[in-house]
């Protein structure tokens, strides 16, 4: 969702300012990086559409900044954002074949998706707790929520929600956990693997 408001002030040297909104919320950052086109110093009171993302603190601030009359370009980063989006979705596909086959537990696919789905709700408050100012989760809960089987949902709400899509230390951490949780996936197909699934049902009925 994108919205439209004014540059409310503009620091020329420091090269940002604040933005706001014409929904009447309060005013939002917004960095020289963020606009579209940098040919042009951004003015007070100019009208300006953008859409809602977070900083490294996440912190709310404007992303793919236009000017009245400008076009958002479609740039590699969003080709990006799709292929990300697309591999956690064929990802789950993957677990739902392997699980329906019978070549992992029958338990696999469920709780992929259950996981999956409470992560994407975790961010999506999440990040609506970063606009309003109010209790953030810890971003050690996300990364456990991702090694747990929830990271195809946490992807997925980082590219939809653009939200703890930029800060570098929590991305490194992150896919660090995708590579672990794939890692025992595969190793669930091997037969030590699917000995230790079974007993570990039988253990839990």
């Amino acid at each position: 969702m994108r919205t439209k408001g004014k540059i409310a002030s503009w620091n020329s040297d420091k090269g940002f300012g604040f933005i706001t909104p014409n929904n009447g919320s309060k005013r939002v950052f917004v960095h020289i990086k963020a606009f579209n086109s940098r040919t042009k110093e951004p003015e007070i009171n100019q009208v300006v559409t953008y859409g809602l993302s977070t900083d490294k603190q996440g912190r709310a601030c404007a992303d793919g900044v236009t000017r009245l009359g400008e076009k958002l370009s479609k740039n590699s980063g969003k080709k990006q954002r799709s292929k990300i989006v697309l591999c956690s979705a064929m990802f789950l596909l993957i677990v739902g074949i392997s699980t329906f086959s019978g070549k992992i537990n029958i338990l696999a696919f469920p709780l992929y998706m259950v996981a999956s789905l409470l992560t994407f709700l975790i961010y999506a408050i999440d990040k609506s707790a970063a606009k309003k100012g109010g209790w953030r989760t810890k971003e050690s809960t996300l990364h456990l929520l991702a090694l747990i089987g929830g990271w195809p949902g946490a992807a997925i709400a980082q590219q939809k929600l653009r939200h703890k899509s930029k800060k570098e230390s929590f991305r490194i951490v992150f896919w660090f956990t995708v590579a672990i949780n794939i890692g025992v996936f595969s190793w669930l197909h091997t037969p030590s693997g699917v000995v230790f699934s079974l007993s570990l049902t039988a253990n839990f009925l």
